[in-house]
C-alpha cells in the first residue's frame, strides 16, 4: 500500500489521547484518513480529537476501556455504522507497571493484563472478521492490524514483572494472528510494534487506572518505587519520539513488514536470549555490559 492510497480510508486507534496513539492519529489525518479515536481519559481525548480535526479529518471519538469486551464491541459497531470496515486497526492502548513480580497484587495483574492483553485480544476478535468480510466484498480492499507490544515482549528484564508478561503475550498473540491470517487471507495483514524507551505517558500509567482497579490506601513497595524512578528516567531520556514511531508504523504497513522497532540497534539482548533458549543456557545477567546499573539495582532492593 503506497502513501496516497490511504486517502479516504479508515484508521481505528485505541490509546489515542497521547503518545503513539495520538501521533498515529495525526499522521493518519495528514494522509487523508477517517480516524476513530478511543481512550479512557476523556479530557485528554477531547484535546487530541481537536488536534486531529484541525487537520480536516473526519473523527469518531469514543470513551473505551479496552479491558471490557462490550466497550470494544460498541466501538466496532460505531465504526462500521459511520465509516464501514476499517483499513487500519491499531490496538495500542497500554499501561506500565514495575516491581518484583511477587509484589504485584491481584488487581495489578487484572488491570495490566486486562489493558495490555485483553485490549488487544478484544480488538482482534471484533475487527478481524469485519476486515475479512470487507476483503471478500471488495477486490480493492486491504487492511492492517497493528498490536503494540514492547521490547519487553522480546526480553525479560528484572523488576518489570507483570509488564513483561503482558507484552510477551502480545507478541505471541500477534505472531499467531499473522500466521492465522495467512491461512485465510491475502489482503489483511498483522504487525507487532515493539518500541524501546520513547517519551510517552507510559511512565505515568497510574493516572489512567480506573476506580475499580485501584486499591485505596495501598503504598508502593520499595521495588515498585525503584522501578518507577528508572522508567521515568529512561523514558524521559529517549531521543526517538512518538511521532517518529508513528512514521515507522506506516512505513512498515507499506512494506508489509511484521516486526516494527523503534530502536533496531537495541536488539542484541533478543539475540542473546534466543541463543540461551536454544542452548538451554541459564539466562545471563542483563546488566553484564553495564554492571554498575545492576549493582545499583541490587543495592536499592536489598536495603
Amino acid at each position: 500500500m503506497t502513501t496516497n492510497t490511504w486517502q479516504g480510508r479508515t484508521a481505528v486507534i485505541t490509546g489515542a489521547a497521547s503518545g503513539f496513539g495520538l501521533e498515529t492519529a495525526l499522521l493518519a489525518a495528514r494522509k487523508g484518513m477517517n480516524v476513530v479515536m478511543a481512550d479512557v481519559m476523556m479530557e485528554a481525548l477531547g484535546e487530541a480529537v481537536s488536534q486531529v480535526q484541525a487537520l480536516g479529518a473526519p473523527v469518531l471519538s469514543l470513551r473505551c476501556d479496552v479491558r471490557h469486551a462490550a466497550d470494544i464491541e460498541a466501538m466496532g459497531a460505531a465504526t462500521l455504522a459511520r465509516f464501514g470496515a476499517p483499513h487500519l486497526v491499531f490496538n495500542n492502548a497500554g499501561v506500565g507497571a514495575g516491581g518484583l513480580i511477587w509484589e504485584h497484587t491481584a488487581r495489578d495483574w487484572d488491570w495490566v493484563m486486562g489493558v495490555n492483553v485483553m485490549g488487544v485480544a478484544h480488538g482482534v476478535r471484533v475487527f478481524t472478521p469485519m476486515m475479512l468480510a470487507a476483503e471478500k466484498a471488495d477486490p480493492g480492499y486491504s487492511g492492517h492490524i497493528v498490536n503494540t507490544a514492547s521490547m519487553a515482549g522480546l526480553v525479560s528484564m528484572p523488576n518489570m514483572g507483570v509488564y513483561n508478561v503482558s507484552k510477551h503475550a502480545v507478541v505471541a498473540l500477534s505472531e499467531t494472528l499473522y500466521q492465522d491470517l495467512r491461512l485465510v487471507s491475502d489482503r489483511v495483514h498483522a504487525h507487532v510494534l515493539c518500541p524501546y524507551f520513547v517519551p510517552t505517558g507510559i511512565a505515568h500509567s497510574e493516572r489512567a487506572r480506573p476506580q475499580d482497579a485501584q486499591e485505596q490506601g495501598r503504598k508502593a513497595t520499595a521495588s515498585q518505587r525503584v522501578a518507577q524512578g528508572l522508567i521515568e528516567k529512561a523514558v524521559a531520556s529517549g531521543r526517538v519520539t512518538a511521532a517518529d514511531v508513528a512514521r515507522f508504523v506506516f512505513d512498515a504497513l507499506e512494506a508489509d513488514r511484521f516486526y516494527i522497532y523503534s530502536h533496531p540497534k537495541a536488539l542484541a539482548p533478543v539475540t542473546t536470549r534466543a541463543e540461551e533458549i536454544v542452548s538451554a543456557t541459564n539466562p545471563s545477567d542483563p546488566y553484564r555490559d553495564r554492571p554498575e546499573l545492576g549493582e545499583q539495582l541490587r543495592a536499592a532492593l536489598r536495603r
